[in-house]
């Protein structure tokens, strides 16, 4: 009987081959996996007024929120089918990429460690912020190098403490750190006493403000101390979705851009405008490029809105949170807030 030998390089190259094509089949199917399971599944905060927060009832709202409603509505041509999934800040990309939620919404700041280091990709900013301090205004101090020997509320598994450590050792400036899982619990902590102030990002300060006990009371000193880029993130090993996400934000951005709305877009079916046009779905065939039908963009601003809406419904100076435009308002009215053209 003949042997036959088996060269193990070549065994090698098949097993690795194999590997990594079933690999990437199994990988690159988010869009097919949330048509087949038909609704969207969504990593949020666990409770961030007007980012991602849930009433009494269990309905979440907020400027995140609104992107996961977004992307459910280019996807499934409905806002509403949408799952929620409450993630602390530690746990937030363990699970994103073990595939128990098809994105993150909740208030990330986008760095070189995350985007390079953890398999993910950010698509896009949503909301431009940096790191700030709030403290209780009968403590009579009006500025952050004024902060020596306090304690620190905050949330841990975050920018945060990095930027802490950094802005007190650089202004040579003591401090105790006191670190909880939950923003809540930090926010708590806070507000009974525990610590004299209370950091994260600015819009988070906001947000958190509106859960102490008298928001009058505290305030949010001026300095502003890092730069933090919120945005979604999806796993990195699936470019279709990665595509569709980012340009469900663009889209969002570029409708305020031309002032396409929730309220009008019905009426903008007779235009001339080419930009216009091809928001709505009636000229070009944009949906094809993203494995989806040419309604998706108009899904988005429909039953959506657009980036401004969005914002002044949740954060904006007639809601609670407070927040102006500043940095987060689009280019053509002096913001930051730009996006590559939809075409």
């Amino acid at each position: 009987m003949k042997k036959i030998r088996i060269n193990s390089f070549a065994v090698l190259a098949f097993v690795v081959t194999f590997i990594f094509t079933t690999f990437n089949a199994n990988a690159n199917q988010t869009r097919e996996n949330v048509i087949k399971r038909g609704s969207l599944n969504c990593g949020v905060s666990q409770g961030v007024p007007g980012f991602s927060n849930a009433d009494a009832s269990g309905k979440w709202t907020g400027l995140d929120v609104d992107f996961c409603r977004a992307l459910a509505a280019a996807v499934l041509g409905d806002p509403n089918k949408v799952k929620y999934t409450p993630l602390s800040a530690k746990d937030r990309f363990e699970v994103l990429k073990a595939g128990d939620i098809d994105v993150l919404a909740r208030n990330t700041t986008w760095t070189l460690a995350r985007d390079g280091g953890l398999a993910v990709e950010f698509i896009g900013v949503n909301f431009y912020d940096g790191q700030g301090f709030l403290v209780r205004k009968a403590a009579n101090i009006n500025s952050a190098k004024k902060l020596n020997n306090v304690k620190v509320c905050l949330e841990t598994g975050t920018t945060t403490e990095l930027n802490l450590r950094d802005y007190f050792n650089a202004n040579k400036l003591k401090y105790e750190q006191i670190g909880f899982t939950k923003a809540d619990d930090a926010v708590a902590a806070y507000d009974a006493g525990r610590c004299e102030v209370y950091t994260t990002d600015k819009s988070g300060i906001a947000a958190n403000r509106t859960k102490t006990k008298n928001p009058a009371d505290h305030i949010i000193l001026p300095e502003t101390i890092s730069k933090e880029p919120l945005g979604p993130v999806v796993r990195g090993n699936d470019e279709n979705w990665v595509n569709i996400a980012r340009w469900t934000l663009n889209v969002m951005i570029e409708a305020e851009e031309y002032n396409v709305t929730k309220k009008n877009i019905d009426s903008l079916k007779s235009t001339t405008d080419p930009v216009i046009k091809r928001l709505l779905g009636l000229e070009g065939d944009l949906g094809k490029n993203l494995n989806l039908d040419n309604n998706w963009s108009y899904n988005i601003v429909k039953l959506v809105g657009n980036y401004g809406e969005s914002y002044e419904a949740n954060v904006g100076t007639k809601t609670p949170v407070n927040l102006p435009r500043a940095l987060n308002a689009s280019w053509r009215k002096g913001g930051i807030l730009y996006a590559p053209p939809v075409r």
